[in-house]
């Protein structure tokens, strides 16, 4: 039986896209174990999953000084011995990476036993624990056109993110049935991000007595982000988080605003929606979000309102123009190619098994 490692941790998108690939990987009768951290987000989602699940210990490297960055590099280095214990238990014959730092150790120690390597960058610049697993890869899976200018020409693929299947499934009215709206008016989903938005969130609820006479509202919010003073407005319903529902909100979705995070505008690029993206600012990260952003803006899939610019009247325009322009924004989704991510990345996992046997 082939045998892979699948790894990625730390956030939610560095997860999701492994889940994606597990059910194509079960039916070529692949043997699947996930090694994460000890207490990551990754170990509840893979073992809710049931795939056999090892953590190993994780630190982060930083850019910026912090106490920690002294501690941190022995946790790297016991995860490393971590992960040579579990590679040499399991004999794996590659392993996928979605990388963030607790999947560095895991690549590393790949490389020693020369197992080969697949790692999948999701933003359109690598990301540091990404380069530091670049030249140990096989080959490097990206999103954008424009990150194959950053990568070894000889290791680049350009597959897109791999997208959940159930996610495709959905059905508009399990959605309208979920969140008790009518079918006569189009829906805007708005989806802050698994911990919400302040910035997004304002925004949206201060624009509401414009968009409610010609728009419904469903607010994904984030935890603890709820408005008590807005429950029970007629055409807006509000969730801190939704899950297995999700699918069926975007069935139901006319528009959708969301943050610019990779896995979730090609999650919304698969789905075919037309979509205004707003960005996490510079000042709050490391930018990946607003590159993200500007090359589905370049390719006609999205429109973009940087969250400095976000006022109700810019709002309520971008909504306006992007409802009235959807079908050419359908049309460019409809034509991009990056919507067979799974296939692509399992021929490519295919082959590096096929080198072997």
């Amino acid at each position: 039986m082939k045998k892979i490692i699948l790894t990625g941790g730390g956030t939610a998108g560095h997860v999701t896209p492994n889940l994606a690939l597990i059910p194509s990987l079960q039916r070529l009768g692949y043997d699947i174990r996930y090694i994460g951290s000890y207490q990551g987000i990754e170990k509840k989602l893979i073992e809710n999953a049931g795939i056999p699940y090892d953590g190993i210990s994780s630190g982060k490297l930083r850019r910026y000084f912090d106490f920690k960055n002294f501690s941190d590099p022995f946790r790297v280095i016991k995860g490393y011995e971590e992960a040579l214990r579990l590679l040499k238990k399991y004999k794996p014959d590659v392993v996928f990476s979605k990388g963030g730092f607790v999947a560095v150790p895991v690549v590393l120690a790949a490389k020693h036993y020369h197992i080969p390597t697949i790692i999948h960058e999701s933003d359109m610049t690598p990301g540091l624990a990404n380069k530091l697993c670049i030249p140990s890869a096989r080959k490097v899976c990206c999103n954008f056109p424009e990150t194959l200018s950053c990568l070894p020409k000889e290791k680049a693929v350009l597959t897109g993110s791999p997208i959940r299947a159930e996610l495709l499934l959905g059905d508009r009215l399990s959605g309208l049935q979920y969140t008790h709206l009518a079918a006569d008016k189009p829906i805007i989903l708005v989806i802050g991000g698994s911990l919400g938005s302040v910035a997004v969130n304002t925004a949206v609820r201060n624009l509401l007595p414009r968009l409610l006479p010609d728009y419904q509202v469903v607010h994904i919010c984030g935890k603890g982000n709820l408005d008590e003073s807005l429950i029970g407005t007629k055409g807006y319903v509000q969730y801190e988080y939704v899950d297995a529902p999700l699918k069926h909100l975007f069935a139901a979705a006319d528009l959708v605003i969301s943050r610019a995070g990779a896995n979730s505008i090609c999650e919304i690029l698969a789905l075919r929606k037309p979509n205004i993206l707003i960005p996490l600012s510079a000042a709050a990260s490391r930018g990946d979000q607003i590159l993200n952003a500007g090359s589905f803006a370049k390719q006609g899939f999205s429109t973009v309102l940087e969250e400095e610019a976000v006022s109700d009247d810019t709002l309520y325009q971008a909504i306006s123009d992007t409802c009235q322009n959807k079908s050419l924004f359908i049309q460019k989704m409809e034509q991009s190619h990056l919507n067979n991510a799974v296939q692509t990345i399992v021929n490519l996992i295919e082959e590096c098994t096929a080198d072997i046997n």
